[in-house]
């Protein structure tokens, strides 16, 4: 039985004789009509001798009557002059050998023009055959490059997010520290002004314009100024993570475009003549104007990906403008401070150190606490990943259960499957036991994490009341961590 799409061959069959002639019963249909003729003139064998018909012995038949009347008529034919004439209407020995040769010709040349047509059809048949191939085979290649073309506008698509997400981030906590920085502002900015209002409860000579006061006028000031270039960039920020998140959003539309047609390329990759699904879809074939082309297609990634970059340069450039903007702010504001305040004592100086091991210590914890769950996702990633295979393999050993009889072995690629869910198993277990330790470390760094932010709230409290106590308002200006935007 030959399968559907397949070539189908003719097969032929010799003769078991040692002849191709056909034999003499089979040719008896073109001597039908000979006993009606002879009916119909009796006498057309007279003129044979009774010896040809004679039987060896035996009784006179119908058939021989009737063969001795021809001979008789034949006989007259021959040997009476008024029935002579019947010969002339005859063939001649020529003609019936011109018509056995033509026979023969015509029978020769349909032959030959028969076994031409077969050889001509069967290497057409051929040729059509190894071109179907051919050409479906430089469609599957043309569909291998494309997929080649796809994955790697995939994988330049898959770095530039990556990257484009990193730098969101990076401007992210860069905004945040300048909104931090900024709401750190308020708190010397009013300092100033309650030391000048303070100051102007200073009676008699001591209601002098001194340095101090033009210090102080001076710093309010320059906080004014470091607030006012705060907000123009923290503006700038938040339109320019608009930009990002419209580019990124581009290129994750394009990726998930190209995640889908790659999907689909791939299935088409992998169909076969013998594949299941393939059917008839008329017109399918009619090119569609609104189509894109390689080239545009091609340019039209490379376009997302080139306003992308421009856009991360940007944002790049306005990061070193906040980096350089929080450091020189942070500095004016600092040494502008140190300016007013020149006198400290020992214990407001151990105070404010303890204080900023603290902020150092809390956002060494921060990081950690980032870093962990970070962590966490990545293990819960990796759980979700093992989702997938332990299906594949369960899918598999639940499939072959369906083999019949005696084929429902439990041969190597069954003890494999096995193995394999096993080992996933395992490894989901012990990954679920590390995510397990990594939200108990999470807890325990939230908690050092609370005990922290507690004990540096003590610390300022402690430094705010050493400062009431001792009138030195000035020693709660912030730390330069906190100026930068790092808690």
């Amino acid at each position: 039985m030959e399968l559907i799409g397949s070539t189908l061959t003719a097969t032929y069959a010799r003769p078991k004789t040692s002849h191709f002639l056909p034999a003499i019963s089979t040719m008896a249909s073109s001597y039908r009509n000979t006993q009606p003729a002879l009916a119909m003139n009796p006498s057309a064998n007279l003129w044979r001798t009774n010896s040809y018909f004679k039987s060896n012995g035996s009784v006179p038949t119908s058939s021989s009557l009737q063969r001795d009347n021809l001979d008789l008529v034949r006989a007259k034919t021959m040997f009476y002059p008024s029935n002579r004439t019947a010969l002339n209407t005859r063939y001649t020995p020529d003609d019936w050998y011109k018509s056995n040769i033509s026979n023969y010709r015509e029978s020769e040349s349909s032959r030959k023009s028969a076994e031409r047509l077969r050889r001509d059809t069967i290497r057409l048949m051929q040729d059509k055959e190894q071109l179907t191939r051919r050409t479906q085979d430089t469609t599957s290649k043309n569909i291998g490059e494309r997929l080649n073309d796809i994955v790697f506008w995939r994988s330049e698509l898959s770095h530039e997010i990556d990257n484009m997400v990193t730098e969101i981030a990076a401007l992210n906590e860069v905004k945040r520290r300048l909104e931090r920085a900024l709401a750190e502002t308020q708190g010397p900015f009013q300092v100033s002004q309650e030391c000048l209002y303070h100051r102007e409860k200073r009676m008699s000579i001591d209601l002098v314009h001194d340095d101090v006061e033009k210090d102080l006028i001076k710093e309010v000031e320059v906080i004014k100024s470091c607030q006012e270039r705060m907000r123009r960039h923290l503006d700038r920020a938040i339109a320019q993570l608009a930009s990002n998140r419209a580019a990124q959003h581009e290129l994750e539309r394009d990726m998930s475009d190209k995640v889908s047609a790659q999907r689909i390329d791939d299935r088409c990759h992998h169909l076969r003549n013998t594949s299941d699904g393939i059917g008839y879809y008329r017109g399918i074939e009619r090119l569609d104007p609104s189509l894109s082309l390689p080239d545009s297609w091609s340019k039209f990634t490379d376009d997302n990906i080139l306003h992308s970059q421009s856009q991360r340069a940007a944002s790049h450039k306005l990061r070193d403008e906040i980096e350089i903007l929080l450091n020189t702010t942070s500095n004016e504001m600092w040494n502008q401070f140190n300016n007013v305040n020149v006198a400290f004592t020992n214990r407001i100086s151990e105070t404010a150190d303890a204080k900023n091991s603290l902020q150092t210590h809390l956002a060494k914890t921060l990081q950690e606490i980032f870093q962990t769950e970070m962590l966490i996702e990545t293990l819960k990633k990796a759980l979700r990943d093992k989702e997938c295979p332990l299906k594949v393999a369960q899918t598999r050993l639940e499939e072959r259960t369906r083999r019949p009889n005696v084929e429902l072995c439990r041969d190597n690629p069954h003890h494999r499957l096995v193995s394999e869910v096993r080992e996933i198993e395992d490894t989901i277990h012990k990954l679920q036991e590390r995510l397990m330790e990594a939200e108990n470390t999470l807890q325990i760094l939230v908690k050092t994490k609370v005990t922290l932010e507690h004990d540096l709230s003590v610390k300022a409290n402690s430094l705010f009341l050493d400062q009431e106590k001792c009138m030195s308002m000035r020693k709660s200006f912030p730390s330069m961590p906190r100026l930068v935007g790092y808690t």
